[in-house]
């Protein structure tokens, strides 16, 4: 038997959960969560068996800390004082500099894993989880080599397991990199649906006129504003970098429209479409977070 605790039952934790009872027919489930209907939506969809209370945190062989990312970093600390001297915790947020900086000087340091699963939908909440979410997506390890060897084995069997694809990164490559295939996404996402909820003050020509382009591209305006807002601190100035960026090319897209330099835009949306050679390696169902 394998006592597993999940902290943080939405979509991320709770698909972690359910993957680990697919894989490991022993594993017992543990779960928290702040929302206490969130732990009992889970107990009662089986994602979990049993609440997972501080005095029992000492019993658990892997904790799972799936919570926003400031959160995750005020509650590591705590974990690690907690947990037996052979569990093993690991986080999955999508900052990574900030964590490894917090646990960097734990006697415990070893028995952390700082994880990044490239995977999620715009649902949120337990009922969102599904088990097959992570399979053919990219996990993400940072400074796994600070990971004792046996607990890093039994992670890496895992993902495993789980048909995900295992990459090693740095944690600030990581937070430079996700900032530009994620968490600008986010933000174009956000405002635009902004930009047309301002603009359009019929809902019904909205929906009646929005098509599937629409929606595709604003889907992730959907996606949790208390999960976001601490990315979005937390990689700052990664984001305004890219952000500035972005808007430079906004803006020399809008200059080729005032000017009606039509071949000029042309042009850049041809060369712009090589993307496509790069994004038929990326499953579909890739969505990141």
């Amino acid at each position: 038997m394998i006592n597993i605790g999940v902290i943080g039952l939405g979509l991320i934790g709770g698909s972690f959960a359910l993957a680990a009872k697919k894989h490991f027919v022993d594993a017992v489930l543990f779960g928290g969560d702040k929302n206490t209907n969130h732990i009992k939506e889970a107990i009662k969809k089986d994602i979990i068996e049993f609440e997972l209370k501080t005095n029992i945190l000492v019993k658990m062989e892997v904790l799972i800390l799936a919570i926003p990312v400031d959160a995750a970093s005020g509650l590591v600390l705590d974990l690690l004082d907690k947990m037996n001297d052979n569990a093993l915790l690991f986080d999955v947020g999508s900052t990574k500099s900030s964590i490894c900086k917090t646990v960097a000087l734990h006697p415990k340091r070893n028995q952390f894993l700082a994880t990044h699963p490239i995977a999620g939908t715009e649902f949120s909440g337990p009922l969102a989880a599904f088990s097959d979410l992570y399979v053919n997506k990219t996990q993400i390890l940072c400074e796994s080599e600070k990971t004792r060897p046996d607990l890093l084995e039994w992670a890496i069997q895992f993902f495993r397991f789980m048909d995900m694809n295992i990459q090693e990164m740095n944690p600030q490559e990581h937070d430079q990199h996700i900032a530009y295939v994620s968490h600008i996404s986010h933000i174009s996402s956000f405002m635009l649906g902004k930009t047309v909820m301002e603009k359009e003050e019929d809902e019904r020509a909205i929906f009646d006129m929005a098509g599937s382009g629409f929606a595709s591209t604003v889907r992730l305006a959907k996606s949790s504003p208390e999960m976001w807002t601490p990315i979005f601190e937390q990689n700052n100035e990664n984001i305004l970098e890219v952000l500035r960026e972005y808007i430079s090319n906004l803006e020399q897209f809008k200059s080729l429209l005032e000017n009606k330099d039509w071949s000029k835009m042309q042009d850049q949306m041809k060369e712009i479409n090589s993307i496509k050679t790069i994004l038929e390696g990326i499953p579909q169902s890739n969505n990141i977070n």
